[in-house]
């Protein structure tokens, strides 16, 4: 068999795995292998890279700092680029969260786990659910972004039971978006759901070679982020 047959085989099975749909092979069988840094057009990680978004959550305006550092973490045997996330909200920072993402050689995104913590107005942390890695107590990393997406495309960013549990699905890739650091006719427009909220729909628009511009929700509780600024280290 070709070898690009064989490859284009193994990415499929890898895909349904991380969709939770069923397949012939498991996540170990189907293992793809990866590459040095994220690249992929739709969310690209330059190390030394800093987004600012400004939005509404829970009823108060806060400010987003999504930083890719230059750190890396070994994660289920996979070098993953680590992003420091803070959000301040009410004048203090009210969470911090790691992130870690690795690319496979296909191009795909992969989703690896996050270290999060919730912090009171004196800086005390009252909560780090939704903390996970794959590898570890039945956590599986997901695809948070397809090489080449196409509308309909649908996958699982993550799976920790009953803690982290996104799918995600293409909507469109021709959508217009217009925020405070830029305006596109052609951002991709996605849908994020989960069955822990299953009363919550969340639309994501991505422009190519800068990533994640906007997020809102279209069903539940009102909560906005808008890309205000981004700056390359």
């Amino acid at each position: 068999m070709p070898k690009r047959i064989i490859l284009s085989a193994l990415l499929t099975a890898c895909i349904c795995a991380a969709c939770g749909s069923a397949g012939s092979a498991g996540p170990q069988a189907a293992r793809p292998r990866f590459v040095h840094g994220v690249r992929n057009p739709w969310f690209p990680l330059p190390p030394g890279t800093t987004f600012v978004y400004t939005g509404e959550k829970d009823g108060a305006q806060g400010r987003d700092v999504f930083r890719v550092t230059r750190r890396t973490k070994r994660i289920d045997g996979v070098t993953c680029t680590e992003v420091d996330d803070r959000l301040y909200a009410a004048g203090h920072l009210a969470e911090r969260t790691k992130d870690w993402y690795a690319q496979d050689v296909q191009g795909n995104v992969w989703y690896f786990g996050e270290a999060t913590a919730e912090l009171d107005k004196s800086g005390q942390v009252t909560s780090r659910e939704g903390s996970w890695q794959s590898g570890v107590a039945g956590a599986k990393a997901g695809i948070f972004m397809p090489a080449r997406p196409t509308a309909g495309q649908a996958f699982r960013q993550e799976y920790y039971k009953g803690q982290a549990e996104d799918h995600f699905k293409v909507l469109g890739l021709s959508a217009s978006v217009k925020v405070p650091a830029l305006s596109s006719h052609q951002a991709m427009r996605t849908e994020e759901t989960t069955p822990l909220e299953p009363d919550v729909v969340d639309n994501k628009y991505y422009v190519r070679g800068i990533g994640t511009v906007r997020e809102e929700t279209v069903k539940g509780p009102r909560e906005t982020n808008v890309l205000i600024s981004m700056k390359r280290g």
